[in-house]
């Protein structure tokens, strides 16, 4: 697969207008956004993403397509998860739901950004040392046995060392001042509860950063693929937090259910290191990948939505640690 220049120009400009449009409808007077708008919102988005989809099938050809929904699937189900951290941070420290779609929005772009670093490390060390391909599969197992252990868990997010640090070395006040991350008080400047929100925000992002861009070069080894997966799985994932909100705790197995794509998606990046040094063993095609990849997704879902009928009482959790833990 050989992607110009052009496109890639063409495609960094329309995300990045689509980015300010989220900036410009974020932007207007707080509020909290209802849930008929988080529909049309989330439909434009996956509709967007599904017509992207169909012209890298159509221009790239037919396993170019295949990867391009298979890694969007993946990134997709991963920001889903993602979204119960932010739910956890919101909730902990309080932030009034005017102010939700701004600190949704940071978070995005913040994820956005780091994605981007991501993927351009990891598209380079794949090019110049095929054992990046063991390094990621191991990441990924790594990361989904301890997702696995700890599905039923929920983070704490004033546990996040980077949380701690600020609380411990800037002077703050107890309230919010609308979505200020600093005010001044009697000539002296004091961070907002907002700053530890987006602290805690950025480094959640930075973690399922950690973890999905391997996810995703497990699936195409497409820089091109890669980053547009991950995008259009970011942008719209403001308005499907307003659209989920009432379902996220209802996906009681959720992360579990990510446990194993994440040990799938570890394996098949191992068999292809070896696949590589002896091609008489298998690795695993995309479209395989892609059947067990939905098919997990949908035992996972409609599980949960069969257990949360049956007993109210239970609800998901994030099931992953928001940032490294201060030792005690």
């Amino acid at each position: 697969m050989s992607v110009s220049i052009a496109v890639w120009i063409v495609t960094i400009c329309s995300i990045l207008a689509l980015i300010t449009l989220d900036l410009l409808t974020a932007s207007r007077k707080p509020r909290e956004v209802k849930f008929k708008e988080a529909t049309v919102w989330t439909l434009f988005y996956v509709g967007l993403s599904i017509a992207f989809g169909i012209w890298v099938w159509r221009y790239f050809g037919s396993q170019s397509g295949t990867e391009f929904f298979t890694a969007y699937l993946v990134e997709y189900s991963l920001s889903i998860d993602n979204l119960f951290i932010f739910v956890i941070i919101l909730a902990q420290f309080a932030v009034p739901s005017a102010f939700h779609q701004r600190v949704l929005l940071i978070g995005v772009m913040l994820a956005l950004v780091f994605r981007a670093v991501f993927i351009a490390i990891g598209a380079a060390a794949l090019t110049a040392f095929s054992f990046t391909f063991l390094i990621f599969g191991a990441i990924l197992i790594w990361t989904g046995v301890g997702l696995f252990r700890h599905w039923d868990e929920d983070p704490e997010p004033n546990d996040n060392l980077l949380v701690r640090t600020v609380r411990s070395r800037i002077a703050l006040v107890d309230e919010f001042h609308e979505s200020k991350l600093f005010v001044r008080i009697d000539n002296k400047r004091f961070a907002t509860p907002m700053f530890l929100v987006i602290i805690a925000i950025g480094s959640t992002d930075l973690l399922f950063a950690l973890d999905s861009i391997p996810a995703t070069f497990g699936v195409t080894s497409e820089s091109y693929l890669v980053f547009t997966a991950n995008a259009f799985a970011l942008l719209g994932l403001r308005a499907l937090y307003f659209l989920l909100k009432g379902l996220l705790d209802k996906l009681i197995y959720l992360s579990l259910g990510l446990s194993f794509i994440l040990m799938f998606i570890g394996g098949k990046l191992v068999l292809t290191y070896f696949h590589e040094i002896n091609h008489d063993i298998p690795k695993i095609s995309t479209v395989v990948s892609l059947i067990a990849i939905g098919s997990i997704l949908l035992l996972a879902t409609v599980a949960s939505l069969v257990k949360s009928k049956s007993n109210p009482t239970l609800h998901a959790h994030a099931g992953r640690v928001t940032a490294p833990k201060e030792d005690k």
